[in-house]
């Protein structure tokens, strides 16, 4: 009888997920059938999520169909729309809605996250975002036709919400979006708004300097110690009582893991990531792996936990993959360790700035850091080719990722 490893998500986790599990099978001699990888998603592709902040997003994709079928992965479109542990069943919703139910001898959670959007009034009507796919090209439609319109100081401020990772990188990217899209003629205004007392918080104060000045000398201004009270669809009202002129609102205020999380009877943080051994099993909940951005991982021994990036999600995902296969077949186990990190902003136009370690020690600033930045969004987190030699090598959990 075959027996099933399920992956749930084909974002980068998902997918080295299922390439690092048939990796581990054909090690174990075990490509034969016996055991069926089985991913489920919406669609065979790789949202390269990292750039949705820069055109054309039409390209941020990557196809997985021949990646998958050269691995042995077999691909089943829909969404998970339950998750059964007691009885190890999903259930997957296609395209037309029709249910079909699908057994597990292990199931691996990486679906992903989502952008939090709180009850503020007039956001889920009138604010952006550069998280989900479709939403990127909603983002750029609207830019776009903002050139049919009236030069207006609503028209040309765009407001982001949200001075962290995505913040910084999308409003670096707007000055010159806009104005080619405005065939040079307009300037916009670009201004974040932060509820914290620094721009980029999370980021500490090692590169803030560089991305200071990297905003400022593109025309960038920020608000900070500043919350967001309501909008509509011509600006916004902050917590300072002052009002915004703006058409484009861009949030990018925070993440939450997969609502699936909440159908996995384990413990979670406080963005629902699910609590995992250093195997990355779901603690206390047999035959269950969490990775990716679904998971609550321990990097090291020093207290630091994986971060929701592509940089993590791929080194997650490769350990996952390889766990739950051996976990199936009674192999050695791989712990996850991602000991060595760094940063690389990107800062529009100006450059970018690379840094190294928790403690984000600037390295590297300017077009040399930008160069390093276009070398991971275009190549270093893309897919490998479709050649089963190469998918194997490349889901290696001992291989050293930094992007």
């Amino acid at each position: 009888m075959t027996q099933r490893i399920l992956v749930v998500g084909a974002g980068f986790a998902g997918m080295w997920s299922a390439l690092s599990a048939a990796r581990a099978l054909d090690l174990a001699g075990k490509a034969d059938g016996s055991v069926e990888i089985l991913l489920v998603a919406p669609e065979p592709a790789l949202h390269v999520r990292p750039r949705f902040y820069e055109p054309p997003v039409e390209a941020m994709k990557a196809p997985l169909s021949a990646v998958f079928a050269a691995a042995g992965v077999r691909y089943q479109q829909g969404r998970v729309g339950a998750i059964r542990t007691g009885s190890q069943e999903v259930d997957v919703v296609d395209s037309h809605g029709a249910s079909t139910s699908l057994a597990y001898d292990r199931l691996v959670l990486a679906a992903g996250s989502r952008l939090f959007r709180p009850s503020v009034p007039g956001l889920r009507e009138h604010g952006l975002s550069v998280d989900q796919f479709e939403e990127a090209v909603q983002l750029d439609q609207h830019l776009r036709k903002l050139a049919n319109l009236p030069s207006t100081r609503a028209r040309n401020t765009v407001v982001v919400v949200g001075g962290g990772f995505t913040g910084i990188e999308t409003a670096a990217e707007m000055p010159a979006r806009i104005r080619k899209i405005m065939g040079g003629q307009t300037e916009a205004r670009v201004v974040i708004i932060e509820r914290e007392s620094a721009i980029g918080p999370e980021l500490g104060a090692g590169p803030r300097p560089v991305i200071e000045k990297a905003l400022r000398d593109q025309g960038v201004t920020w608000k900070l110690g500043t919350s967001v009270e309501k909008m509509d669809a011509d600006g916004l009202l902050t917590s300072t009582g002052e009002r915004i002129e703006a058409m484009t609102v861009i949030w990018t205020g925070g993440m939450r893991a997969t609502d699936l999380t909440e159908q996995i009877p384990g413990r979670r943080d406080a963005i629902g990531r699910l609590h995992v051994d250093r195997n990355l099993a779901v603690t206390g909940v047999p035959k269950v792996f969490a990775t990716g951005d679904a998971a609550l991982a321990a990097t090291d021994d020093e207290g630091n936990f994986a971060l929701m990036s592509c940089q993590h999600a791929m080194a997650l995902g490769r350990s996952a993959g390889h766990n739950v296969a051996a976990d199936l077949l009674g192999l050695e186990k791989i712990p996850y360790s991602q000991p060595k990190y760094v940063t690389c902003l990107d800062l529009g136009p100006w450059g970018a700035v690379y840094t190294e370690g928790w403690t984000r020690e600037v390295k590297m600033e300017g077009a040399k850091a930008k160069a390093l930045k276009h070398q991971i969004n275009t190549e270093w987190i893309y897919p490998p080719s479709a050649e089963r030699a190469e998918i194997l090598v490349a889901a290696d959990p001992r291989r050293v990722v930094v992007a």
